[in-house]
């Protein structure tokens, strides 16, 4: 008796150790499922990459990446690389600026049939250097704002698993931008001097935004020095003007604007486009932070 209620037990944890292991008696739930795909978000350049990883911080199942280097800057020339296209091989979804910024999107299009184009200045109106459209909307914190949430609701349409999260985690940042928005009103509405020369065309949306005038560009073209007519032309202009005050940026050589201080006495400041950091999660507050220090720029050198 003793012997068979032995081999009884024996033969039962045998049959448990089967299930176990997913023998006869697995039900085919838990791992045996085969392990869901990410949604993959690219984005062209900085300022989109910090709209997005604030849309869909926190949310399961989706990673972003910024295709082009930290320090890339604005997209004006960018030529695609063969490692962006590889990037984008593997993408859900390519969060863009749009408004012309993006040269190279219909190479994108025309190798990427199925990839979803999240286009953040849809709808947002735009101004004209010339003929041309400009691109630089974010510097408006008024059309940051819409870029957010035209990112969240291209994303949701996309991705409608996560639609829920995208639209809390924008309403949220939305909520930051707006707080920004009043704080520089707060501090710039009201300057004693509105006349500023910047260093390209990245700020008449700021401009807009605040009640500047741009007086002069320094370089039409970021990264090519102005011609000897044009460099004459600023001076005059900035000799003309009661603060004498030049706007620079991090990303480019301050050698034209530093031949016009010479010439003028102008004292030399910094504005920041907000086109290059680190992709990582701290980026997901740069946009704020620089643009209070441009507002503390602006707010001591136009004093």
């Amino acid at each position: 008796m003793k012997r068979f209620v032995s081999i009884f037990a024996l033969l039962t944890l045998f049959s448990l150790a089967l299930v176990g292991c997913g023998g006869s008696g697995s039900s085919g739930s838990g791992n045996d499922k085969k392990a869901e795909a990410p949604f993959r978000i690219v984005t062209s350049f900085y300022p989109m990459y910090i709209a997005t990883i604030n849309i869909t911080q926190g949310v399961d199942g989706v990673e972003v990446t910024n295709m082009t280097k930290p320090q890339t800057g604005c997209l004006h020339d960018y030529q695609l690389a063969t490692g962006d296209l590889k990037t984008l091989e593997k993408a859900d979804a390519f969060v863009i600026n749009g408004a012309g910024m993006e040269a190279f999107l219909d190479k994108v299009v025309s190798q990427q049939k199925n990839l979803k184009i999240i286009d953040a200045s849809k709808d947002i109106p735009l101004l004209k250097d010339g003929d041309e459209e400009n691109p630089h909307v974010w510097l408006s914190v008024t059309h940051a704002i819409a870029q957010v949430k035209n990112i969240a609701d291209q994303l949701a349409a996309a991705d409608p698993k996560h639609a829920d999260a995208y639209k809390k985690n924008a309403a949220a940042y939305v909520q930051k931008l707006e707080a920004l928005k009043k704080e520089m009103h707060a501090a710039l509405d009201n300057l004693p001097h509105k006349d500023i020369v910047t260093f390209h065309e990245a700020f008449p949306y700021f401009a807009q935004e605040f009640g500047l005038h741009i007086v002069a560009v320094i370089e039409r073209e970021p990264g090519s020095e102005p011609t000897p007519a044009e460099l004459k032309e600023t001076i005059e202009k900035v000799n003309a003007l009661p603060v004498k005050v030049l706007f620079t940026e991090p990303q480019y050589s301050p050698s034209a604007a530093e031949a016009i201080a010479r010439e003028t006495g102008a004292k030399i400041y910094t504005l920041d486009p907000v086109v290059t950091g680190e992709a990582n999660d701290a980026a997901k507050d740069a946009y704020i932070t620089t643009m209070k220090k441009n507002q503390a720029t602006l707010a001591e050198a136009l004093r």
